[in-house]
Parts: C-alpha cells; structure tokens; sequence
C-alpha cells in the first residue's frame, strides 16, 4: 500500500502512485480463481461415479453451498476485471469504472446474504471423501471453502484499494473516486445490515414489506407505559433491557441477541423479535436530560415511551437522523397527497404524531423543514 504523499508532489509522482497500487491490485485483488476452480465441482456432483460418496446434506443444495458464485464469475472475469485492466494507462478512470457497474457490483451483495447459510452446510459436508476426491482430483491447493470465500474478501478489498488511490489523487478522476468509494461502502453497510437482518427469528411479517432496512445495532432501552401494573412500569422504567434495533422505512423492529455456538465453531447471532413500532406512529425526543447519547422514541402519542441510549455520539447521531428523515418523508408525503384536496385542513389533524414531533424538535431549536 502507497504512502500518503505530500500535497506538493508532481502530477507525475501521483500518477505513479495511483499506477503502483492499480498494478499491485491487479495482481492480488483482481485475480479471481479460474470458473474451473469450482466447476469442477458442478461436474463432479453429476459424475455418476462418485455419486455415492455425496454427503446426503449436500444432495440438491448446491445452490445453497455455491449461492450465486457462477453470477459473480460471470461479471468479474468477462466484465469488470477487463474494465479496470484498461485502467492501467488511464486510472484516473478508475472510479467511473465503479460507477458504471454500481447496479451489477450488487450481485456481491446477494452472494454474502447467503454466506452464513452455505458455510453451515459446508461444517456438515467439508470433511467427506467426496469434496477430498474431488480437491485431488482437480490438483487444487486449497480446499472448496478458500474459493468460496474469495468474493466475501474482494468487496472488502474494493474499497480499501479506492481509499488508497484517493490518497494519491487531485484532479481529474478524484470526484468519480470518491463518489465510487461511497458507493462501496455503502455496499458493505448493506451487506452487513442484511447478514443481520436474516437471522432475526420469530417475526410474523414479511420483513421485504417493510421497506429498506436503514440501520442496524444493539442499544440500552428503558421503557414506561401509562398501562399496565404499577411494579412492572417501575422496574421497566428504571431497569434497561439489552435490545438490538432494526430500522426500517416503515417500521422499526426490537429484537433480543441471542449468541449459539454450533458444531464447536465461533458464536452466530441470532435475534429475537420482541415488538415493533410503525413508523407512522412514532415520534422521537433528540435530546434526554442526564446523557448525551440518549434519546427518546415514543409511540401513539406517548401512551408507549423508549429511552433509547447508543453506545456513542456519533451511533446517535445518526440514527436520529435517519429517523428524522423517515418521518421528513412521511410528512412531505402526507402534504403532497393532501395538498389539492385538504387545503384547510389542518396538519395536525392529517399526521398527529409526525407533526407532534416536529413540533418537539422546534422546542429544541432544531427546523429539519
């Protein structure tokens, strides 16, 4: 990896630079294992010779062990590695590269989401003669589950190379890589709200009908209730209770973390649903009197209230301003359907809770509008 160099270097230095880790990325990054690596294995689960020595687990659940690993084969080597060798002259073009292929690069996305799932099948499969048979049959060095994790590496290592190229970067190109390196992680943050998504257990909904999943985390949360017995409120108010939030366009989901340790390998998460808000009941309190990482969630009008603390400012800040801008686009939603029909109706009437809230936030001189 390049060093940061001064702002003084020449365009020729930093043309260099960027040139150097291109080259070194071509090298490491953009290699991917030939399609032969694993269709070997597509053709050694039809051979009918080695058909008996199939684990049962495996049977038709290939598209479950490979997920969409021929998609990704297809995009990387035909496609994208040819686009970015072509940057070897030119690699202020680099970004746009990135860009151009932002919709096809999701296809990352869908093959992480399905990670999990095929790396509990390859725990019960891994060690059959079959997958030894066929790693000595096809002269490979490593074992199945190196190449399938090989796609999971690279979309870290993305963004990791755009970072550095920045570094070394003024000019032309620079703002097609930095638009290209948000772009990246935002892919990743993706991908790691999903991997948290799917293992959440005991939701009746279908959670696709709730919307993007905007954000993800665990958090300290106290609850008060104006129903319900005296001592239970009392202890809910003042004991908080460990809770992983999931935020969604629609609606925000609380959940317990449950951590299992199967088969002897590291703790999975998994996560209890326990009850959900809609999100176009909610109203939320930025700031809490006694810290600054709280604040405050309530629901219907306060009959429900949740203290929500973040583990930091900053995990704060931006979950406040995701829900503002939830309940933003609620509203602008609200005036715009009701604009032409219900031109003196007032808002309070339309949206209670969400005009309610902006209403809190002006008290404490925030105008989002």
């Amino acid at each position: 990896i390049a060093p940061l160099l001064p702002p003084t270097c020449s365009t020729e230095k930093l043309m260099s630079c960027r040139n150097k880790i291109l080259h070194n990325s071509n090298k490491s990054l953009f290699y991917f294992p030939p399609q032969s690596s694993t269709q070997g294995y597509f053709a050694e689960l039809d051979n009918s010779e080695l058909s008996h020595l199939i684990p049962p687990s495996v049977g038709n659940r290939r598209d479950v062990l490979f997920g969409n690993l021929p998609e990704i084969y297809e995009f990387h080597n035909r496609t994208f590695l040819r686009e970015l060798e072509n940057c070897a002259e030119k690699p202020e073009l680099v970004g746009t590269c990135f860009l151009k292929r932002k919709e096809e690069l999701q296809v990352y996305e869908k093959y992480c989401q399905n990670k999990p799932r095929s790396e509990v099948l390859w725990r019960q499969c891994g060690d059959s003669l079959f997958f030894q048979e066929c790693q000595k049959k096809l002269d490979h060095k490593l074992s199945l589950d190196a190449y399938l994790l090989k796609p999971v590496q690279r979309i870290t290592k993305y963004q990791l190379m755009l970072k550095e190229m920045l570094k070394c970067s003024k000019g032309e190109g620079t703002a097609e890589l930095e638009e290209a390196l948000t772009t990246m992680l935002d892919i990743i943050k993706s991908v790691n709200d999903s991997m948290h998504q799917i293992a959440i257990t005991g939701f009746e909904g279908n959670l696709s009908e709730l919307g993007k999943l905007l954000m993800q985390g665990s958090f300290n949360v106290w609850t008060d209730h104006k129903k319900g017995h005296s001592k239970v409120k009392d202890l809910a108010r003042f004991k908080p209770m460990q809770r992983h939030l999931f935020l969604y366009d629609k609606m925000m989901l609380f959940c317990k973390k449950r951590e299992e340790t199967t088969d002897g390998h590291e703790k999975t998460p998994s996560y209890s649903f326990k009850h959900s808000l809609k999100m176009s009941a909610v109203g939320i309190t930025e700031n809490v009197k006694g810290d600054i990482k709280k604040f405050e969630v309530w629901y219907n009008g306060r009959e429900e209230v949740y203290i929500i603390q973040a583990p930091s400012m900053d995990v704060k800040n931006m979950w406040v301003s995701e829900i503002r801008k939830v309940l933003t686009g609620q509203l602008e939603a609200c005036r715009g359907t009701h604009t032409h029909a219900h031109e003196n109706i007032s808002l309070l009437v339309l949206t209670p809770f969400i005009t309610t809230y902006f209403i809190q936030l002006e008290a404490e001189g925030h105008v989002p509008l």
